[in-house]
C-alpha cells in the first residue's frame, strides 16, 4: 500500500471528524462515554473497537489508562481541519511520513490523502513546479488524460495517464519532455490523481536555509 494511511469506513470517518472538531473546540478529547453518547452507541466496547481501527490505520495514538487519552497524529488546527501527512519514500521503497500540514477538510477528497513533494521536473501543463507539495488522492479511479502523481525509481513527478495494455503512457508535461512508457520490470507506482498542489513562496520559520520551494 502507497498511501500511509489506510481509508475510513464511513462510520470511522464521521468518528474522526467528531474528534478533531470536539479538540477543537474543546481543547481535550471526548471520553468514551461521551463519544458513545453523541452517537448514540449503546456499547463502549463498540466506541473501543472503533478507535482501535483509527489507530491501526493510522489517525490516533492511544494513551493506554486515560479516559480521554487520544491523541491525533499531527493535528494543529480548528474545526473542519484535519492533519495531512507529508510522505517521502526512501531507498528501499518504505514510505516515511516526515510531517504533517493541516488543510482545509473541504479540499480533501478523501480523508487517507497525503501530500508529497515533487523532485524531478516541472509540469508546466499541471501547474506543477519541482519541489512543489502535491495532494494524492490513493485509491480513486484515473480517467484517462487525468493528471497523476507518480513515483518512478525514487522520482516524484506528475503528468497525464494513459492506460496503453499491460502498460502505461505517462505524457510529457512540457515541449522539452519525453513521454515515458511504463510496464513490467519497471519500478513505478502511480500513487493517484493530483488534488491539489502547494507552493511555499517564503522560507518556513523552521527553515531559514530557504531549501525548500
Amino acid at each position: 500500500m502507497d498511501a500511509p494511511r489506510a481509508p475510513l469506513t464511513p462510520v470511522e470517518r464521521k468518528l474522526w471528524h467528531f474528534l478533531i472538531d470536539h479538540v477543537a473546540t474543546h481543547t481535550f478529547q471526548p471520553s468514551v462515554r461521551e463519544i458513545a453518547g453523541h452517537f448514540q452507541i449503546p456499547s463502549t466496547r463498540t466506541v473501543a473497537a472503533l478507535l482501535a481501527s483509527l489507530e491501526r490505520k493510522g489517525y490516533l495514538r492511544r494513551v493506554a489508562g486515560r479516559s480521554r487519552g487520544v491523541v491525533l497524529e499531527g493535528f494543529t488546527g480548528g474545526i473542519g481541519t484535519q492533519p495531512v501527512p507529508v510522505v517521502r519514500w526512501t531507498a528501499d521503497g518504505r514510505t516515511v511520513t516526515e510531517e504533517h500540514l493541516t488543510l482545509d477538510r473541504t479540499l480533501l477528497a478523501a480523508d487517507n490523502a497525503f501530500l508529497v513533494r515533487t523532485n524531478a521536473e516541472d509540469a508546466p501543463q499541471h501547474a506543477v513546479r519541482e519541489g512543489d507539495l502535491v495532494l494524492v488522492i490513493p485509491d480513486a479511479r484515473v480517467p484517462e488524460e487525468t493528471p497523476v502523481v507518480a513515483r518512478v525509481g525514487h522520482h516524484i513527478i506528475v503528468r497525464a495517464l494513459e492506460r496503453r495494455g499491460t502498460s502505461v503512457r505517462l505524457a510529457a508535461p512540457a515541449p522539452d519532455a519525453q513521454d515515458l512508457i511504463l510496464g513490467d520490470g519497471d519500478d513505478f507506482r502511480v500513487l493517484g490523481p493530483l488534488g491539489l498542489v502547494l507552493r511555499l513562496t517564503a522560507p518556513r520559520p523552521d527553515d531559514p536555509e530557504g531549501d525548500r520551494a
